[in-house]
């Protein structure tokens, strides 16, 4: 599933940084939203979702790096750059976690849209465990 069709109205930031909050017109999207919360997540926790991190929480925001939607290089570098977001005031929140802080109640009328992702996320999960011979916790 590609994330610009389940956002179409969203436009594409192309940026050659490896900064987000460097860039201009992602700090312009980021700052018309008027919002001081932010979740995010990135391509490598080390680089891409720990530098803008850090400068936005230096900002007054308060930034919910989604961990489990972002890696690193390495164990290490993944854990690492956590400490170093957690060290600085930000919250990691797991896409579960959110997820449900977003949903609150399983009776609501929109709650099976979420179970459909649920179910996909462990889905994909065990699939990925038995390919790789590990058990995922």
């Amino acid at each position: 599933m590609k994330l610009a069709r389940e956002l179409p109205s969203v436009p594409e930031i192309d940026r050659t940084g490896v900064n987000a909050w460097e860039d201009e017109d992602f700090r312009t999207a980021i700052e018309a939203t008027g919002r001081r919360k932010i979740v995010m997540a990135g391509l490598w926790t080390a680089v891409c979702l720990a530098f803008p991190t850090l400068d936005m929480l230096r900002e007054g925001y308060e930034v919910y790096p989604v961990i489990d939607a972002v890696g690193g290089v390495s164990p290490v570098t993944h854990s690492t750059a956590i400490e170093r977001m957690v060290q600085a005031g930000a919250q990691p929140i797991t896409s579960i976690a959110f997820g449900c802080e977003l949903m609150r109640n399983w009776a609501r009328a929109d709650a099976d849209r979420f179970r459909v992702i649920i179910n996909d996320y462990f889905r994909r999960k065990r699939d990925i465990g038995a390919a790789t011979g590990t058990l995922f916790q």
